[in-house]
């Protein structure tokens, strides 16, 4: 019966994390150094150093940890093949990537893992984006083409939908994008004519 490694990388990273190890060993191979370059590009591990042992390279792994007041560490890290929900991993045709990877190459693939956890001081990560309204929809919605000539829907609340400001075509608006989801995003201010004149 074959080894699922990756299910196995994943046990002995979780592993680990709750018994509180700094570092973690694992084996090197291709889809191992790939997964792992995506934790530690997401902010789920500290750092990655490549080792050399009798011809066998491992890769070992600084885990994150938070402590609380008391002094005691509490996990952040939680990894479970196939089950769960925050960020996918997939193995595409172009790769091994994130799913909002995936989702920005308009490319599809195999679900490999699920990863989620909250890191310190973590806060879900939003850009801020000028754009042109090109058209108006039902429910306070919008077609926005951005500067960089991307085209997303727009959704209006907060101020804007209380102060009821009137939002039309022809509009430069600045929105919100979360680094989630970039197919979408909040308009927070309408830009009047003399603030994009200038």
């Amino acid at each position: 019966m074959g080894r699922d490694t990756i299910a196995d990388i994943i046990t002995s990273i979780r592993n680990a994390d709750m018994d509180r190890k700094v570092t973690v060993r694992i084996a090197s191979t291709n889809i191992t150094e790939n997964i792992v370059k995506i934790l530690l590009r997401e902010g789920f591990i500290e750092n990655v150093r490549k080792h050399q042992e009798s011809n066998k390279y491992f890769l070992v792994l600084t885990l994150r940890h938070r402590r609380n007041r008391k002094g005691a560490y509490r996990t952040i890290l939680n990894l479970k093949r196939i089950s769960g929900m925050g960020i996918v991993i997939l193995s595409t045709s172009r790769g091994i990537m994130t799913d909002r990877e995936a989702r920005l190459e308009r490319i599809g693939g195999e679900i490999l893992c699920y990863i989620w956890g909250v890191l310190p001081g973590m806060k879900e990560q939003k850009w801020i984006h000028e754009g042109l309204i090109t058209e108006s929809l039902p429910n306070g919605m919008f077609r926005v083409r951005l500067d960089n000539e991307n085209m997303i829907l727009g959704y209006v609340s907060g101020k804007i939908r209380r102060s009821f400001i009137r939002i039309l075509p022809g509009d430069r608006v600045k929105i919100e994008v979360s680094r989630y989801d970039s197919t979408k995003g909040r308009i927070i201010y309408r830009i009047r004519n003399k603030d994009s004149n200038n």
